[in-house]
């Protein structure tokens, strides 16, 4: 951080500084010693002193007033009162029209004071304090004015000079001042000015706040042209949606509780923060993030606990925990975008570079994509970056400018992608995906629209067929969550490798299920070191480590022959499944063939292709997670699958319907997997009926706990755990009763019995 320019008070210390932080000029000023809040748009103290310091510093990127808080105002507003400062300066040193140039030929004892008054006060005063109150005024003098002119009383009796040259010299002024961007954004407005009421002003500045000790901004107040149009809480956090008139996003207004704390609590956590700053953690403290997050709160909690009894307070354990949990984000956790990785509505986050000069946007499950009220700081995303290295144990730095990597919040697992020089100029920029704390489950993305209960089904009965996926999709499709219901269907008597460059899997769930699954962590593909396997030999790996179902995180590179060997040794024996990019069949077909040199004929080991996209609504503004096709890959073709028809349709998205729908392939039972699943099983070899019966019970399983689960309010039945015990109890039942209405009868009466107790 490069120090410009500064100005000493009587006693020595800093009033304001200019300093650069990244590509930006940022001007601080000390509020710390006055009475009043800092506020351009409330205090004419605050905007003419600011626009004084303007004068001499020059433009800059951001202002920050120190007080308890740290008030910012962003480029938009600081160019606004630069522009300002710099009509004044014109006017007041470059020509100087209190000069005899500007208000009268001569000078005249009778009609020069007066002009030179008003003049001395609109550009002396009302430019400084009230710009837009100087341009009201100045239509109101060039009025009088004029009036005076075609009256005859703008001649001055004492000096016989008129008063035509003033009045020039006012409209000068007008269209000087008319033309800033000030007075362009209040313009329509300016019949609600009112001298006693700057509320005129928000609209063109309104501060973010932070608190002293947090580097992250936060925008407390609401722009003023949005509407509020929903809200919500989690975790005692309150979210406001709003629609902003200027920006076709919707705006995520969150508030966290670091902002509302009282003065006596939040200069105690100052103290806190100050002592717990200078541990300097290392990586073997980030190897078990929860648990080191459990010892620092423990630590944290105590610590701020001796400190209101040393300063004579009575503690309080509900805000003891509050305080640490705070405590904890801003130390060894991500702050305020932590909180916002919290919200289940929330999808992905993104911050741009540079961070100080861009909103953080999200992804958001019910309005798409919003832009939030808060702005990282350059500071953040450095502390994140060290974080982040500690946490991945890989380098970040500009020989290594890309970091894909985890990260385990309490309330969420996140994938994380980070870039920085030289790849991107103009700092960090951060990628955070959400991933839910507990699996995604069929039934599940059934209650969510995202498949048909059919199609469920029908997918469950190929998972227990031991078939090879591909499950394809665009970004942020759920190709992964998908990919994880799928290991919910695998009954937990298989074994199951993943194989991941970045862990996106819920291993870590699956294994306190019970299951048996070893997680394989690869090398990235667009990492440029070289440390660790890369994801071919960790699949060569996987195929010596015994009988398993193998999973691929995301298929991106020369992992794919791998893969196709891994699928045609496994073919019928075990699950072989992984995710990649494509919007279709043949999308998927030319990727793996054409991109990734895969043999045409190793592709046909590849069973089932699942497609899932994001649909959107026609103003483009609302979006929706959909399985959009379900293909079967037939054998019997020779160069082009798409012309010889080797992809059949099993499932097709119908728009109107908004459903998943079986095509007449399905339903007639020209289903080459389906018969070749059945042809391994006694009781249902040669017999359609039996086969379909199985499916449509499996359908029907999946149905119910779904009714249940609503009638009840009980939205705990569609997660793994019991899920998991309803595909047990299923699978334990078929062993015993082949008849599927006699296996749903007691499956019922499981259920029935499960949810008693």
């Amino acid at each position: 951080m490069a120090e410009d320019k500064k100005n000493k008070k009587s006693n020595g210390q800093k009033d304001y500084v200019v300093v650069t932080e990244g590509e930006q000029r940022v001007l601080k000023i000390d509020y710390e010693d006055k009475a009043e809040v800092p506020s351009l748009e409330n205090s004419p103290f605050c905007m003419s002193s600011t626009i004084n310091i303007l004068m001499k510093t020059g433009s800059v990127d951001r202002i920050e007033f120190k007080q308890r808080e740290i008030f910012v105002y962003d480029k938009a507003a600081v160019d606004a009162l630069y522009e300002i400062a710099e009509l004044i300066k014109e006017l007041s040193e470059e020509k100087n029209v209190l000069s005899n140039e500007y208000l009268g030929e001569v000078y005249c004892p009778v009609c020069f004071p007066d002009r030179y008054n008003l003049l001395r006060i609109i550009v002396f005063l009302e430019l400084r304090e009230d710009p837009i109150g100087a341009y009201v005024h100045l239509i109101d003098a060039i009025k009088k004015e004029k009036i005076k002119l075609r009256s005859g009383i703008g001649k001055c009796n004492h000096c016989g000079d008129t008063n035509e040259i003033f009045i020039k010299t006012l409209e000068m002024i007008f269209k000087k001042l008319e033309s800033t961007a000030l007075i362009q954004q209040v313009k329509e407005n300016i019949k609600d000015y009112s001298p006693d009421d700057r509320s005129i002003y928000l609209k063109v500045f309104s501060s973010q706040i932070k608190p002293s000790f947090l580097y992250t901004k936060v925008m407390t107040s609401y722009p003023p042209d949005a509407e509020e149009i929903d809200s919500y809480s989690f975790d005692d956090n309150k979210v406001i949606i709003l629609k902003s008139k200027r920006d076709t996003r919707h705006i995520y207004h969150l508030t966290p509780p670091e902002f509302t704390l009282n003065e006596d609590d939040y200069m105690l956590l100052s103290e806190a923060r100050e002592i717990v700053a200078r541990h300097k953690p290392t990586r073997s403290e980030f190897l078990d993030p929860l648990r080191a997050r459990r010892v620092f709160f423990n630590v944290e909690r105590d610590l701020l606990g001796d400190l209101f009894r040393n300063k004579g307070q009575d503690v309080n354990a509900e805000l003891l925990s509050k305080l640490a949990d705070i405590l904890v984000r801003y130390t060894i956790g991500f702050g305020v975008v932590e909180l916002i990785l919290s919200d289940p509505k929330i999808q992905d986050v993104v911050i741009n570079a540079p961070a100080s000069s861009n909103a953080i946007s999200v992804i958001h499950s019910d309005y798409g994509e919003c832009i939030t009220n808060v702005v990282a700081t350059p500071r953040d995303v450095e502390n994140w970056a060290t974080k982040l290295r500690l946490l991945s144990g890989r380098p970040f730095d500009q020989a290594n400018p890309i970091l894909d990597t985890e990260l385990i919040l309490p309330k969420a697992r996140i994938r994380v992608a980070a870039i920085q020089e030289p790849l991107s100029p103009s700092g960090i920029a951060y990628s955070f995906r959400r991933h839910r704390s507990s699996p995604w489950t069929l039934p599940l993305f059934v209650k969510n629209k995202m498949i048909s209960p059919l199609a469920a089904a029908v997918l469950s009965f190929m998972l227990d067929g031991s078939r090879t996926f591909l499950i394809a999709g665009t970004r942020s499709a759920g190709k992964t969550s998908l990919l994880g219901s799928f290991l919910i269907e695998i009954m937990r008597k298989h074994r199951i490798i993943t194989i991941e460059d970045t862990l996106e899997l819920p291993v870590m769930e699956l294994k306190n299920l019970n299951y048996d699954i070893q997680s394989l962590k690869v090398r990235s593909a667009l990492s440029i070191e070289k440390a660790g396997l890369s994801a071919s030999e960790g699949i060569r790996s996987s195929l010596r480590m015994g009988d398993s179902c193998l999973i691929v995180g995301e298929i991106r590179s020369e992992e794919a022959r791998a893969l196709y060997e891994a699928m045609r040794v496994g073919a019928l024996a075990n699950v072989v499944a992984g995710t990649i990019h494509g919007d279709s069949a043949y999308g998927v077909f030319d990727r793996v063939v054409n991109d990734l040199n895969v043999p045409k004929t190793s592709f046909k080991a590849t069973d089932i292709i699942v497609i899932a996209n994001t649909i959107k609504d026609a103003s483009g503004l609302k979006s929706k997670r959909r399985v959009t096709q379900i293909v079967e890959v037939r054998k019997e073709w020779e160069e082009d699958p798409l012309l010889e028809n080797g992809f059949v349709p099993l499932f097709e998205y119908n728009p109107k319907t908004d459903e998943l729908e079986p095509t007449d392939y399905l339903l007639q039972g020209d289903s080459e997997v389906i018969k070749s699943i059945a042809g391994n099983v006694r009781d249902w070899f040669g017999d359609w009926n039996a086969v379909w019966n199985n499916i449509l019970l499996r359908k029907k399983i999946k149905e119910e706990l779904i009714a249940v689960s609503e009638e009840l309010k009980r939205p705990e039945l569609l997660e793994a755990d019991f899920v998991l015990k309803a595909n047990d109890a299923f699978h334990k039942i078929s062993d015993e009763v082949k008849n599927s209405e006699q296996i749903y009868s007691e499956w019922k009466s499981w259920l029935n019995s499960a949810l008693s107790f």
